[in-house]
């Protein structure tokens, strides 16, 4: 089976929004530009790879259901930054890898507005809403309570990496290309890629883990058992 490659790069906007930015050859992200890529794909897996700022709201979310829907495999690579709009895009995927320099920043919603009290008094009501959509997003991925999701993009949050991973916004860290042909001479089997990555992320989650879990890790496999799970090949296969 194929891999198609879709890129999310620049601003998210809108289709209309996006004849502008092709016009002046600025680098932005349509609802068009990745249904056309998800339609060629015809089943084959998907690897979005996501470097933009963010954007339209709106826009962010169809692009996310568009992806979530997708029957195929969808795996997102974050290279560099995920923020606001673009992080939403993120949680569409099976699989949420990024770069370990890469990181993902999560905030409120904003708008323009004008207006009488009336006005206002509406306007932020749909913003409440908005981030109450947003928050949709974050909390089916991450299992996290949606109260603290809201409290994080209050704060604007900035995450690396490793953050992401153990705040459960990504999956994995990537260190080595798993997909790259892996030649050998040896006459003893090497051990897999895969279960390098899933190792490497595993020695840096434990690294970081706070002392007060420490009455939950009676229940935890020890990172050695975990270890020689991976090279008895009961974990060195899957993507979390």
């Amino acid at each position: 089976m194929m891999t198609k490659k879709i890129p999310v790069k620049g601003d998210i906007v809108d289709n209309e929004a996006a004849s502008f930015y092709s016009f002046f050859d600025i680098p932005a992200t349509s609802p068009a530009s990745v249904s056309n890529a998800i339609d060629s794909a015809d089943g084959d897996d998907l690897e979005v790879d996501i470097a933009s700022n963010g954007g339209d709201v709106f826009a962010a979310s169809e692009i996310y259901t568009k992806l979530k829907a997708y029957q195929g495999q969808v795996t997102v690579n974050i290279e560099g930054l995920a923020a606001s709009a673009a992080s939403v895009i993120a949680m569409a995927g099976n699989v949420i890898n990024m770069s370990p320099t890469a990181q993902m920043m999560i905030h409120k919603a904003w708008t323009y507005t004008a207006g009488n009290s009336d006005d206002l008094a509406h306007d932020s009501q749909m913003m409440d809403k908005t981030d109450q959509s947003i928050v949709n997003a974050y909390a089916d991925k991450t299992g996290l309570k949606r109260e603290d999701i809201l409290k994080m993009m209050q704060d604007e949050t900035w995450m690396t990496a490793q953050d992401a991973v153990d705040k459960g916004f990504a999956d994995k860290i990537m260190f080595v290309d798993e997909k790259t042909p892996q030649v050998v001479n040896a006459a003893s089997p090497i051990v897999p890629k895969a279960a390098v990555n899933k190792l490497l992320t595993l020695i840096s989650s434990a690294k970081k883990q706070p002392t007060e879990n420490k009455t939950k890790e009676k229940s935890i496999p020890s990172l050695r058992d975990q270890k020689l799970a991976i090279l008895l090949g009961k974990g060195g296969n899957d993507n979390a």
